[in-house]
């Protein structure tokens, strides 16, 4: 078979994205899609010809952020004589595609996280001038199949989805609601996805899903039998030559199998990383959530996790101030993280997304009291970040170099924590894994010396 190549581009395309891995990884493989018909990426919307916003809807500032974003647009396709196309994709776009169109007229395009395979089909209708301009319809393995089958990547780290949806119903959450129900790729498929990335240089990939350990694919063809689970996946693409290593997010409680949690310990591909999400350390406020688990049995999980991998740094999520949270519940989530100890954690006030169930629950925080406890749980969080980062301090890491540092002969790198290197070398390091005497540490990132490139095998 002939493979065909892109046409040299024509036309400019600006994608800004916002909220979650899996938005960058459905931007990456826009770009895939708009190639054929001559669109190539520029850095801003200024001259282009087509702008995307692809869109998070998790939280109410990120919503308004899209409608402050497009009153800028406006303005800038107001210089090309409204010839511009411009097109709100993800999360928002299905969750309040018809009120965007009304909201904002210079909106041309509309189309949900399952709809952007089709972004050449809606271009072609703007330029006709006919037809619907509203997408968001629910089939995610058609996206897939009318994805590209080569993907065009830049740098040594990649994303690659393996699975989509939600069927957890979280109250707080929007996610089953805009991304649909759960669904994974087949293990053929997600395979010569990634040895496709491996032949461009990728060295390392992270799993992408919304639950990514609920993912249970379709066997290989060779192999037949049951589906797949996380686990099995990792272990077989860490066969792939090239692949160095292995990450995935963001995953579940409910779905952290005993399988998966051994990978950890029996495949060195796999990095000593677990970003595991657990909201709370109130039982009684995690029932309210609908999580489906209480905070001893989070602890359980985090204990057999360190059994399989004792250098594991462990990442997760807090909501502070959900309807009817209590100093004691609040407390209980501080006891938590004492308990855990996270090398990086990400946390947020709870602001009520339209249309799910804990946006009717009564007993809302008050802002102020909202405030403080956020301030009092960063305050800790930060202090387990910087004594992670600092416990680095003396050892010399393996570090991928990802490209060059914001100073002059700067190289910029991730340890296999997650955490940002940065050390003076060469450009032609990017792509090689090297040895970092680490020298130097803050709350977001360490400084050392360069020891030694290894060769990498491919």
């Amino acid at each position: 078979m002939t493979e065909t190549t892109s046409p040299k581009p024509t036309k400019k395309v600006f994608i800004k994205t916002y909220g979650c891995q899996m938005n960058v990884y459905d931007s990456e493989r826009m770009k895939d899609v708009l190639a054929p018909i001559g669109y190539g990426p520029v850095d801003g919307p200024e001259g282009a010809d087509l702008v995307v916003l692809n869109t998070c809807h998790i939280r109410e500032k990120a919503t308004e952020k899209v409608y402050s974003e497009l009153g800028q647009i406006k303005r800038q396709k107001a210089k090309t004589g409204g010839k511009m196309i411009v097109a709100v994709a993800g999360c928002v776009a299905q969750a309040e595609g018809e009120e965007i169109m009304r909201r904002a007229p210079v909106v041309d395009l509309v189309l949900g996280p399952q709809a952007y395979h089709k972004l050449p089909e809606m271009i072609a209708r703007v330029h006709r001038n006919t037809g619907e301009r509203l997408e968001t319809e629910f089939d995610t393995m058609e996206k897939f199949d009318a994805l590209p089958k080569q993907r065009s990547v830049d740098g040594p780290v990649a994303y690659l989805s393996v699975q989509e949806g939600c069927d957890k119903f979280c109250t707080f959450c929007v996610v089953p609601y805009t991304r649909g129900a759960e669904l994974s790729r087949p293990v053929d498929d997600i395979v010569m996805e990634a040895r496709n990335l491996a032949a461009q240089g990728v060295r390392e990939i992270s799993l992408l899903g919304q639950n990514v350990n609920a993912f249970h694919g379709a066997a290989p063809q060779v192999e037949g039998g049951e589906d797949w689970t996380l686990g099995q996946l990792c272990r077989h693409l860490a066969k792939i030559g090239g692949i160095e290593r292995i990450r995935y997010t963001t995953s579940h409680p409910r779905d952290m199998d005993d399988d998966l949690i051994a990978a950890h310990g029996d495949t060195p591909q796999m990095q000593p990383f677990l970003h595991l999400p657990v909201q709370s350390g109130s039982d009684r406020i995690l029932k309210a959530m609908n999580r489906g688990h209480t905070a001893d049995e989070y602890r359980e999980i985090i204990r057999k996790v360190r059994e399989a991998q004792p250098d594991v740094a462990l990442a997760s999520d807090f909501i502070v101030g959900f309807p009817g949270e209590s100093d004691e519940d609040f407390e209980a989530t501080m006891q938590l993280v004492r308990d855990v100890n996270y090398a990086i954690a990400y946390s947020f006030k709870y602001s009520p997304r339209p249309g799910t169930p804990a946006a009717e629950m009564f007993g809302h925080v008050p802002e102020d009291v909202k405030d403080a406890r956020l301030q009092a749980l960063q305050k800790l969080l930060r202090e387990q970040q910087t004594a992670f980062n600092k416990s680095k301090i003396g050892q010399t890491v393996p570090v991928l170099v990802t490209g060059r540092g914001r100073l002059e002969g700067q190289a910029h790198g991730r340890s296999p924590w997650m955490q940002a290197v940065h050390f003076d070398g060469p450009a032609e390091l990017t792509g090689k894994i090297v040895d970092v005497k680490v020298n130097g540490a803050t709350m977001s990132s360490l400084s050392g010396e360069l020891i030694r490139a290894r060769e990498v095998a491919l």
